[in-house]
């Protein structure tokens, strides 16, 4: 029994090309159906659910003529562009179905490397959850380039998994799992139900990429249950061709490989906060502020801050500290260190007037917060 999908109450999803477009051949309505309709039951129990889907650039080889994936990258690029129209529109139809509303979100890896846009996503895919919202990513392939491509989006899962700190991510594949050999060419390879995340004998395991459609193979798989275990988020990686395979996972049945974290969630994020080396700058807070820190775990509001020290950007690594210069917590502040000037030893409720917009109510969120 797999328990990991039973107990996670968020959820992303990310089911491969060869699934989206049926081994190539187009869109296949019927399972992007199926996958919305599993979708739908899995918000009715409770789950908040992302979906990162690939098929952009298989729709629009397709649509375009390609007989075989295109190397150049503009043609990459004009696939993409017209294949997104496709995919979006299809998953907004089915979606809908179910009373449902979805957001197209695409990302490229410079967003998540820089530390203001990669708060500005994260609050975005929170806020598109909380509206009750299915957001559906991918790659930005229409302006990607070598340097800044995830390179498939088994990758992409596990980096929107860290973004939002899943409880689970769920890989859908056109295979059962993954096999200690090539079940193609060995006979006698055995299947695995479970392991751990980042073992390094899993990626020993698992060979090159089956599929000419998209970039990913089983190895990638394992390469993104290994990067999404860093924010505490188990895996699981299963056929998107077994019937009711989501809903099924949700019930706790052993379906598919599931790749375990040893990390509690926050834990893995938290411990690299302590451990950073270098903050960007300081807020001096009152004693009153550093009460509500250390003894009842609460987020710093600007009216608990004395000074700000240093020049940083939304997103940068500050440290808290008392009156006397003690270094108490650190955590991702929400304003930039020229805003968070303007609204210090002022009312949350005071930003808007102060600066003509509001990121978030605290200056630095709990959850962003270390305690030292």
């Amino acid at each position: 029994m797999h328990a990991v999908i039973q107990k996670a109450k968020r959820l992303v999803i990310k089911v491969g090309s060869s699934l989206v477009t049926n081994d190539g051949k187009g869109l296949d309505k019927d399972a992007i159906s199926n996958w919305a309709a599993q979708i739908a039951q899995l918000r009715a129990l409770g789950k908040e659910v992302v979906l990162v889907s690939s098929g952009a650039i298989a729709e629009g080889r397709q649509r375009l003529g390609f007989v075989q994936r295109p190397t150049e990258i503009h043609e990459l690029q004009a696939c993409a562009a017209v294949g997104q129209m496709g995919l979006v529109q299809m998953y907004e139809t089915c979606f809908s179905a179910h009373q449902l509303g979805t957001a197209q979100i695409l990302l490229t890896h410079a967003d998540l490397a820089d530390r203001e846009r990669y708060l500005n996503a994260r609050s975005t895919l929170l806020t598109l959850l909380r509206l009750g919202i299915v957001p559906v990513i991918n790659e930005n392939d229409t302006v990607v380039t070598d340097e800044i491509k995830f390179g498939d989006n088994d990758t992409l899962g596990a980096l929107v998994a860290n973004l939002i700190e899943a409880d689970a991510l769920i890989i859908l594949t056109d295979q059962r799992g993954l096999f200690n050999a090539d079940p193609r060419n060995d006979p006698n390879a055995e299947f695995v139900r479970h392991g751990q995340a980042g073992d390094v004998a899993l990626e020993k395991m698992a060979g090159g990429a089956g599929s000419s459609l998209g970039r990913g193979g089983m190895l990638t798989k394992i390469l993104a249950a290994k990067r999404a275990a860093r924010s505490g988020t188990h895996t699981v990686i299963a056929s998107g061709r077994e019937l009711h395979v989501l809903l099924r996972l949700a019930q706790g049945e052993a379906l598919g490989t599931e790749l375990v974290s040893r990390m509690a969630p926050l834990t893995a994020r938290k411990q690299w906060m302590a451990d950073h080396l270098q903050t960007a700058g300081d807020l001096v807070l009152d004693d009153g502020a550093v009460k509500k820190l250390q003894a009842e775990g609460k987020s710093l509001l600007p009216i608990g801050v004395l000074e700000v020290r240093g020049d940083f950007s939304r997103g940068a690594l500050v440290s808290c500290c008392d009156q006397s210069g003690r270094v108490v917590a650190r955590g991702l502040v929400n304003y930039a260190s020229k805003d968070a000037d303007k609204i210090k030893r002022r009312a949350s409720s005071e930003i808007a007037t102060l600066l003509g917009f509001v990121e978030e109510a605290e200056l630095i969120h709990r959850d962003n917060m270390v305690l030292l």
